[in-house]
């Protein structure tokens, strides 16, 4: 995935270790997200899937000093509920439309 004006591109890799477990790890040359990979190597459900605020995997992100908006933490997400089976694989984009200028 391309993470935005950061320039970073991460690809998301997500295992199932068991029903309620999996593994995650992300390649990218972003060392915030590369310093999260030992946190995300064996992940519950319960906790990783809590509410936004909750979230196992948000609170790593944060840790690691992660951008508010960086969409990887959500990538992360959607890739254990496909790799899980609670979601079907689909594209998420977000596209900014700039009005031209007056």
């Amino acid at each position: 995935m391309d993470a935005g004006i950061c320039g970073f591109r991460c690809v998301v890799e997500v295992s199932a270790l068991s029903r309620r477990k999996v593994s995650v790890a992300l390649h990218t040359d972003c060392e915030m997200l590369n310093a999260m990979n030992p946190e995300l190597n064996e992940l519950d459900l319960r906790p990783a899937m809590k509410s936004l605020a909750d979230s196992l995997v948000y609170r790593i992100a944060a840790r690691h000093s992660c951008h508010v908006a960086c969409p990887v933490p959500s990538a992360i997400l959607k890739a254990i509920e496909v790799e899980l089976g609670a979601a079907l694989p689909r594209d998420v984009a977000i596209r900014f439309e700039v009005p031209d200028p007056p």
